[in-house]
């Protein structure tokens, strides 16, 4: 099964399983966009759990894979600026340096190619931009038995168990990492600051 067929079918459930669950951290991790205005890329926008969080003074193009999670989003919206862009977060339809700053919350564990698309956010994203990231991630070394073991089948439905944000990073050599805090789940999930160089 695709992603973009697996998203579309759990779009009616995502909010239910996921909203309550990360509505604090994503509040926490929207507070660090800059203070000016800036053209900003919600990467993954999903069904909108970010937008009610969302300051009004940038301009927001919200990309996802699919139509169904990007109708859930719009009536979120209210007073921002936010234009919808249905596409892949692995080839961003954006030209190089079209961002002020970048948020990627809950996508890089969805992706089947997470490198691919943290090279694609350091693409587009301007030098001196920020990336926001809220994911969960495995430590490098950590053996995480259940979660490596569950990963194969998991993969295939909704999301990844296995990434490394430290090898990710490794890969964006144009990405330089500020800030890393736990958020959920003991530090499986991580809030991520990271400057554009």
């Amino acid at each position: 099964m695709s992603l973009r067929h697996t998203y579309t079918l759990i779009a009616p459930f995502y909010d239910a399983m996921l909203a309550r669950a990360t509505r604090a951290a994503r509040q926490h991790s929207l507070a660090a966009l800059p203070a000016e205005a800036g053209r900003v890329l919600l990467a993954g926008v999903g069904t909108g759990l970010d937008l009610p969080h969302l300051p009004p003074r940038h301009h927001y193009v919200g990309l996802d894979l699919t139509h169904a999670m990007l109708r859930r989003a719009l009536p979120r919206v209210g007073a921002v600026d936010f234009v919808p862009v249905q596409g892949d977060a692995q080839c961003l339809p954006f030209a190089s340096g079209s961002f002020d700053s970048a948020v990627l919350h809950l996508i890089l564990a969805v992706v089947p190619q997470p490198a691919h698309c943290f090279a694609e956010i350091a693409r587009v994203v301007k030098p001196g931009g920020s990336v926001l990231v809220f994911d969960k991630f495995l430590r490098r070394g950590q053996p995480a038995l259940l979660r490596r073991l569950a990963n194969p089948l998991v993969r295939r439905v909704a999301t990844r168990l296995d990434v490394v944000f430290e090898d990710l990073l490794r890969e964006a050599p144009e990405l330089a990492l500020e800030h890393d805090q736990p958020a959920l789940a003991g530090g499986w999930f991580r809030m991520i600051r990271l400057r554009r160089i």
